[in-house]
């Protein structure tokens, strides 16, 4: 025996049950809890895994370079009929995995028979309902039209919508312009000032920005975001600083193209809506993601969404199935009058933002927003490192100072989460479930494990068929 080995306390590692550590405390021994648990996947579907692993790494690093080289670019914008790929003058697009109306919760519910008011297609919310329910419309996800939406992410055909092109990859993405907080479409609320709101984007907001972006020329978004990053945000629950940064490039060509009024109105909407950016943030990463989609054997996600109702995410080595769990209810700070009781679950595709790197992923670069659920700025650290854990990449372009500029994660890797338990970490607003009422507060949620798994499982199963046999693994859904 070693001498001294008892004359000090025992110092432990536990890579079992905290519990185990209980006693070892209570001895005054030093220990430490090892944050490990089983992977979630059969042994079999693990074997898969490794046998396929270099074949799974190329294709993620494949996959990562791709989303990383993406150079999204403010290029103009038009009206939905006219630009979204397969937009009807029967289609609503909705955000989140396919569903049908009466399978949508009450904020999505309510921001459908809103964009039917808008579209002059119903006189009252009464007829909107029947309309909505009567089979005579058409409801698609926003990402399986190029498109993407927060929260309920309703876009109808006459509504405006920014174009998003990749620049590196020739790739277009679609999203409509942001109205603000509180008593909103997006929220779930029709009422007439919401209408009335609406109307006036299309009609005077619209056409100047149309004017200045002309005159402009595109936008560098990439460089936006990484200058906002700096500044304290993430871009998906804070965009003041992207916002004030848009503001400034769009503000001379605003004033020389519209007459002095006008020009007030909108540069006033804008300065006033710190969210205006975020629709823009979650096109840049819609653009960047779908350069990554369709290769064989990546383990990375190219979307994260919620519909209100369930969560779902699409890899890029599945091709376009959606892998579905139940959307979880977010921590949030509730506005007076409110609490988690009102709160629908989770929903929009804003989480593309995560999926992209940024948002909750990059929350260490905006602390501010932890105090949300009474968390420090070591927290919005801790979330951030942790989610180097489950990504296949740190991103060249966008960096977070506080963690001396190291790239934020990016490449959520499917197999990783299901090895680690570990939950994709996601910051978001938070809707009444009730039709009508709109946001109620705002704070963070952790992604169901579940569609990861599912996600796995099928991947491993498309790695050991035949080439072009891979679509015969069906998509798990729960």
């Amino acid at each position: 025996m070693k001498p001294g080995l008892l004359e000090n306390p025992p110092a432990v590692v536990n890579v079992g049950l905290p519990w185990f550590c209980d006693g070892i405390r209570a001895a005054r021994g030093a220990v430490v809890q090892v944050a490990w648990r089983p992977p979630a996947l059969s042994s079999e579907i693990m074997a898969a895994f490794r046998r396929h692993a270099e074949r799974i790494a190329a294709a993620n690093q494949h996959a990562v370079s791709r989303i990383m080289a993406a150079r999204p670019h403010l290029v103009g914008i038009g009206i939905a009929r006219d630009l979204v790929p397969g937009m009807t003058p029967d289609t609503l697009l909705h955000a989140g995995p396919p569903i049908e109306w009466e399978r949508m919760c009450g904020p999505m519910r309510g921001a459908v028979m809103g964009a039917l008011l808008y579209e002059k297609r119903a006189s009252d919310p009464g007829e909107a309902e029947r309309l909505a329910a009567s089979g005579a419309i058409r409801f698609a996800p926003c990402h399986e039209h190029s498109a993407v939406g927060p929260m309920a992410g309703i876009i109808s055909p006459s509504m405006p919508v920014f174009v998003v092109e990749d620049r590196e990859h020739g790739i277009r993405a679609y999203c409509t312009m942001n109205e603000g907080l509180g008593k909103v479409l997006r929220y779930g609320a029709y009422g007439p000032d919401v209408i009335e709101r609406l109307q006036w984007m299309e009609a005077v907001l619209y056409p100047a920005l149309a004017h200045a972006l002309a005159a402009l020329g595109p936008l560098d978004l990439r460089a936006l975001i990484a200058q906002a990053l700096h500044m304290g945000d993430e871009v998906h629950n804070r965009n003041r600083a992207a916002t004030s940064l848009l503001y400034r490039a769009l503000a001379p060509a605003v004033v020389q193209t519209s007459g002095m009024d006008t020009a007030a109105a909108v540069l006033r909407f804008i300065d006033r809506n710190d969210h205006f950016f975020l629709n823009l943030s979650m096109a840049a990463c819609k653009a960047g993601l779908d350069a990554a989609r369709g290769i064989m054997a990546s383990s990375v996600v190219v979307v994260m969404a919620r519909n209100g109702t369930e969560f779902g995410v699409q890899v890029s080595g599945t091709g376009d199935a959606w892998f579905t769990a139940p959307a979880p209810v977010p921590d949030a700070l509730f506005f007076p009058g409110f609490s988690k009781a009102d709160a629908n679950p989770d929903i929009g595709d804003s989480a593309i933002t995560e999926t992209g790197g940024l948002g909750g992923f990059a929350i260490a670069a905006a602390p501010a927003i932890v105090q949300f659920v009474g968390g420090t700025a070591q927290d919005a650290a801790g979330y951030t490192c942790a989610m180097y854990e489950i990504t296949a990449a740190e991103h060249r372009v966008y960096r977070i100072p506080g963690l001396d500029f190291r790239g934020t994660p990016v490449g959520i890797d499917v197999i990783k989460v299901a090895r680690t338990g570990q939950q994709p970490f996601i910051d978001t607003g938070v809707a009444h479930r009730e039709p009508g009422i709109g946001q109620v507060g705002a704070g963070v949620v952790r992604a169901p494990i579940e569609p990861f798994l599912a996600a796995a499982e099928a991947l491993a199963c498309a790695l050991d068929l035949p080439p072009g046999k891979e679509q015969s693994c069906t998509p798990m859904t729960s």
